[in-house]
């Protein structure tokens, strides 16, 4: 198995023989209704699109995942899979493939078994994913929202965050601090890597001068590390390839 992120949300996931784009931003700036006087992202830089992609996988249909200026840019006879409200941002953007999957449902794409799992509500419950196959198996759901169906397993790798994100009166819509525990005796990844806050992205706007953000503190991290001493915890570098195995 091989993960690049992009930062953000965004990963380029290989694993068996499938190369999948995961929410991905990687060209213009992100913005929420249009209006960057409310948010605004911005990438310390711009990223090519990768060559040679099988799939397009989305979890929200929200701008940081189906992410407006990318997936202008994205090839349209790429296959897209992803919830309800991503598919139609897919369609939108003339995306021709595509396969909505709810949480419990399954598709198989060549060696490689997508399995949908119950998200952040949003306010409608979005998409994690389960995926399996030749071997490996990873579970990436990016809100920190654990599927309280899914079962206990072994898997190779889980991406999420690991910090809270949240507004003073709607409280935390991202919640990584309470579900990493979670994750880690759920799933005994052989790795965790944080997603969804990291990449150096640079955000401005009313939105972001009152946003809370909250982290696992050094000592939640060492108590982790000290329960979880087969899980190696990764904090990735944007543009990096981690080549991952379940050894």
């Amino acid at each position: 198995m091989q993960l690049t992120y992009f930062g953000a949300n965004g990963w380029l996931l290989e694993l068996a023989g499938q190369r999948l784009l995961l929410d991905p931003w990687l060209v213009g700036p992100l913005r929420f209704g249009g209006a960057s006087w409310l948010f605004e992202g911005t990438l310390p830089r711009e990223w090519p699109i990768p060559g040679d992609l099988d799939g397009l996988l989305l979890t929200q249909g929200l701008p940081d995942h189906a992410h407006p200026a990318t997936l202008e840019r994205l090839p349209k006879a790429l296959p897209v899979v992803g919830s309800a409200a991503a598919v139609q941002q897919a369609r939108r953007f003339g995306f021709i493939q595509t396969d909505t999957l709810r949480p419990g449902e399954r598709l198989q794409r060549g060696s490689l078994e997508i399995q949908a799992t119950a998200g952040a509500p949003v306010p409608q419950v979005e998409n994690g994913y389960l995926l399996r196959g030749s071997g490996e198996s990873l579970y990436v759901e990016p809100h920190g929202f654990l599927d309280p169906a899914l079962p206990a397993e072994p898997l190779t790798a889980v991406i999420t965050p690991v910090m809270d994100l949240g507004l003073p009166v709607a409280g935390a819509f991202v919640k990584g601090r309470a579900v990493v525990p979670q994750l880690l005796e759920r799933f005994t990844p052989a790795h965790l890597l944080a997603s969804t806050a990291g990449g150096d992205v640079a955000y401005s706007g009313l939105l972001q001068q009152v946003l809370q953000a909250q982290a696992i503190s050094d000592e939640e991290q060492a108590q982790l590390a000290g329960r979880h001493p087969h899980t190696r915890f990764i904090d990735p570098d944007p543009g990096h390839c981690y080549q991952l195995s379940a050894d």
